[in-house]
């Protein structure tokens, strides 16, 4: 009985030995998220910024993915990938966290130029959908981000373009600690102004579609689940080996069921035999 108890006691600790190589393939798509780090969209018209607020859409998006690979493009006067594609979800939190205007001396908004870095940053030899959502307050201060759009769709890339902000714009804050706001040379307050028209023939290029937010609500679940989910094919990510160790409780599970059936059969055997020699006693008897 004790050695029957401790094989069951041993099982509970669920003993493993030995490992095998398992091939593991994710399917899902590769998400780019472009965001726009100019000074503008430090404006207050959607609070606490336009910037935090998007962070913040960002943020919630990765509570939606499913075995989605998430990148980070950071795009002012000019771009770079702050956050290449990854799983590591917490990672790309990190990163989001730390985007700041002060990421981009350069002024200005080169949205096609966030588009070419995206291309770029997509493996053009992995046969995986690919989606960028571009989110933006401004109008392009750069070259034709048409162009970028057509290499992007040639490449089979969606773009999703959300623009934030008032539609009349906002004053744009000075970070120097006064409380004012950005003054052209004629002394007039410079407004941040979103150009809709480009934003939204850059998504309807490439088969993607645009949001107007105003209030701060960039509709990314409706993107996600409508835009990319629904109307992206989910595609085979590059599989990985992992090494999964071989579990050995059953075997003691099995050790412990035959030793409780050993003594189950042996205590059986004495009553057996005493009551076969008491009924030849009893025999003898009545003779």
């Amino acid at each position: 009985m004790l050695a029957a108890l401790c094989c069951a006691l041993f099982a509970l600790l669920q003993p493993r030995w030995g490992f095998r190589w398992e091939d593991i393939t994710r399917k899902g798509i590769d998400i780019m998220v472009a965001i726009d780090v100019s000074q503008s969209m430090l404006a207050e018209d959607i609070k606490p910024n336009r910037l935090e607020r998007a962070k913040r859409k960002v943020y919630d998006l990765c509570q939606m993915l499913e075995g989605d690979r998430i990148g980070l493009i950071a795009f002012a006067g000019t771009s770079f990938v702050h956050c290449p594609l990854t799983l590591d979800y917490g990672a790309f939190k990190i990163f989001l966290d730390y985007l700041d205007p002060d990421l981009i001396p350069v002024p200005g908004t080169a949205i096609g130029d966030a588009i070419k870095t995206a291309i770029k940053s997509f493996n053009s030899r992995e046969r995986t959908a690919k989606a960028l959502i571009i989110i933006t307050d401004g109008e392009d201060h750069a070259a034709n981000p048409l162009e970028a759009a057509r290499e992007a769709k040639k490449e089979g890339i969606k773009i999703f373009t959300i623009g934030v902000g008032q539609e009349g714009g906002a004053p744009i804050p000075v970070q120097d600690g006064s409380g004012g706001f950005k003054k052209n040379e004629q002394g007039e307050l410079v407004l941040s102004k979103l150009d809709e028209a480009t934003l939204q023939r850059i998504a309807l290029e490439t088969g993607g579609s645009y949001v107007r937010s105003v209030t701060g609500d960039l509709d990314l679940n409706k993107i996600y689940k409508e835009g990319i989910r629904g109307a992206i094919e989910k595609k085979e990510l590059r599989s990985t080996r992992a090494q999964r160790w071989e579990e050995r409780f059953q075997w003691f599970i099995v050790a412990a069921l035959l030793l409780l059936w050993l003594e189950f059969f042996l205590s059986e055997m004495p009553r057996s035999n005493h009551s076969r020699y008491g009924m030849r006693d009893e025999r003898r008897v009545s003779i």
